[in-house]
């Protein structure tokens, strides 16, 4: 079945449910993870708080440093269930095309990413980067929703 998976984190909390439950299937399934977060390039010219204030040396580690934490509590993950993996830190101004290029480089049979679940004109106008990497990879995408409480179950049907 599914013998390398990519899991792309941002550090969210729905992003860390999609880490656990990569995790739990690569265990089952012997295989191992690929983890990835992306960091927008430092810009010039910005909009980003961060990129306004800082110089780009200091934008750098700063995102360095946010990636390591990120991708640390990922591995640690992993590495408590037996799960082989690698953590890979990327820049790039569309995280999907990183995410999609990533797990070409690392032979990924899966990607796992987390979703909102936006739909109808919020989605059109956020769009995400989960959607973006569905339409644009080749390779299979689980996507990971938040978990619904059993009203929210009861209201969807």
């Amino acid at each position: 079945m599914y013998k390398t998976i990519l899991v792309a984190t941002d550090g969210s909390a729905l992003s860390d449910l999609a880490v656990t439950q990569a995790v739990e299937l690569a265990a089952a399934l012997h295989a191992r993870l690929v983890l990835v977060t992306a960091s927008e390039p430092f810009h010039l010219l910005s909009t980003e708080a961060e990129q306004i204030a800082d110089t780009e040396d200091i934008y750098r580690r700063t995102m360095q440093q946010r990636a390591d934490r990120i991708l640390g509590a990922a591995a640690e993950k992993a590495a408590a269930s037996g799960v082989p993996a690698v953590t890979v830190h990327v820049e790039n101004d569309h995280p999907f095309e990183a995410i999609i290029a990533t797990a070409e480089r690392q032979l990924c049979d899966l990607i796992i990413m987390a979703s909102h679940g936006r739909r109808g004109f919020s989605a059109l106008v956020l769009g995400s980067q989960t959607t973006k990497v569905l339409t644009h990879s080749t390779i299979p995408v689980l996507v990971v929703r938040a978990e619904a409480t059993p009203a929210e179950r009861g209201a969807a049907a």
